[in-house]
């Protein structure tokens, strides 16, 4: 079994902000759930978060099933996991990890915790090219970490290591247990560090195992706005090689953000500044128009979503165009070979196969068959201030510019509304409606003048 430990307890003062500092956010969720999500990853994992600084506010934020521990009096890290202990099993692998440090790969993980075997604890330790103001990593002539010298403390010699301590590590719950109380706070800042252990275990005759991450930017914290914004660009920049190694062309890798998850198929574009949020799919030979977001979208082999549309929650069918300036709103289903043209907006609605809302409608909660026309300024009134109602268009179906359907109403198969119509009872098959006044012309009117 391994327990997780994951420190979330700070204040993040440099964050300048009354947002607890692990709830952040990069590409989208909070750094505390970037560590989450990750950790949860590991096979028997069980997680328990200390907090400190709001901590109503941290666990309000996080839905999955962890444990809690509250550190109630800021005295150090070594202090922030005893408040943990309760929460560990006997015998399982102890993994500590930090609520700010939200870039941690999964195999990373997967590697520190193999190594931990009876009398050896292992710490994840990284090479910076300026290692000024960090702790030192001391190795012995077998490689194994001897001490974590702080610069302050470091000889001139050993201030020429690059290798410093990330404060990572996994070791045995019950040797955790068994050390912590050993750690005093006899220094300057009268904490209790975590960084004793290692002298703990080493004298206890341990071997302390370094293992370094692929990438500094895996164990880079967070601790101002600044880098935040230079993790974030590290993340996008990852995101961005990743689709185009994956079969999309990018307009520019720069103004491209992934908040979720994205996959892709072959021979994708994306233009500029698109945003995909929670889980995209996008099929084969998709192109992806400048400035949309699209969000929990799948969009089938062949589609084209134009400049500055917003999608979510919907499915966009093989061949489709949508747009520019559309908006698809959750529940919208558009068929094979359908299109959305521009200052549409569509929600809970089922556009059948070859089907067109070419500009200026609303469609809600309504099912249209397969090559309906709706005409310019069309909406569908399904709201009466209290409860929601469908409109159903048939196969073949014709509606004029500027129609009101006041649902519940169904038209029928190739029917024709004229325009300018509103439309309150069923319209049959193949019939034509025109349901508006007549036209009166008034003359010697008067138009009104301000006073």
């Amino acid at each position: 079994m391994i327990d997780i430990v994951i420190l979330a307890a700070g204040k993040g003062t440099r964050m300048k902000s009354a947002l607890p500092k692990v709830l952040h956010k990069l590409a989208g969720r909070s750094l505390l759930q970037h560590v989450i999500d990750t950790s949860s990853q590991l096979p028997e994992a069980a997680i328990t978060v200390v907090t400190g600084h709001g901590s109503e506010q941290v666990r309000e934020s996080i839905a999955n099933p962890v444990n809690w521990a509250e550190q109630t009096e800021q005295l150090g890290t070594a202090h922030a996991v005893e408040q943990a202990l309760p929460s560990l099993a006997d015998d399982s692998v102890a993994l500590i990890l930090y609520g700010d440090v939200p870039l941690l790969e999964l195999q990373t993980l997967e590697k520190m915790v193999g190594l931990v075997a009876e009398k050896s604890m292992t710490l994840l330790t990284v090479e910076l090219a300026d290692a000024t103001g960090y702790g030192r990593i001391v190795r012995d002539a077998e490689g194994h970490v001897s001490a974590i010298v702080e610069h302050k403390d470091a000889s001139d010699a050993q201030r020429e290591i690059c290798e410093i301590n990330t404060g990572v590590m996994a070791l045995n719950s019950d040797d955790l247990k068994r050390w912590l109380p050993q750690i005093g706070n006899d220094n300057a800042q009268g904490e209790f560090y975590l960084t004793d252990l290692i002298e703990i275990a080493r004298n206890d005759g341990y071997q302390v195992e370094p293992l370094q991450p692929a990438t500094e930017q895996e164990v880079q914290g967070i601790n101002d706005r600044v880098q935040l914004a230079e993790l974030e660009c590290h993340y996008q920049h990852c995101q961005a090689e990743v689709a185009m190694r994956n079969g999309a062309t990018l307009a520019d890798p720069a103004r491209f953000d992934v908040r979720g998850e994205l996959t892709v198929g072959n021979d994708v574009f994306i233009d500029v500044n698109c945003v995909f949020e929670g889980k995209v799919q996008l099929g084969n030979n998709v192109t992806i128009g400048p400035n949309c977001i699209l969000t929990n979208a799948t969009i089938a082999d062949g589609a084209e979503i134009k400049a500055n549309t917003v999608i979510e929650d919907t499915h966009v069918g093989i061949n489709a165009i949508i747009g520019p300036f559309a908006r698809l709103r959750p529940g919208t289903v558009m068929a094979d070979n359908t299109k959305v043209g521009n200052f549409v907006e569509t929600k809970k609605a089922v556009v059948g196969s070859g089907s067109k809302i070419n500009h200026l409608s609303y469609v809600g909660d309504a099912v249209l068959g397969a090559d309906v026309n709706v005409g310019a300024g069309t909406i569908t009134c399904n709201y009466d201030s209290a409860n929601k109602s469908l409109t159903e268009i048939e196969d073949g179906a014709f509606i004029g510019s500027n129609t009101a359907l006041v649902a519940p109403v169904k038209v029928g198969p190739g029917a024709t509304v004229g325009a300018g119509s509103v439309i309150t009872n069923e319209v049959p098959g193949e019939q034509l409606a025109v349901a508006r006044g007549r036209q009166r012309n008034i003359e010697g009117w008067k138009r009104p003048v301000k006073k």
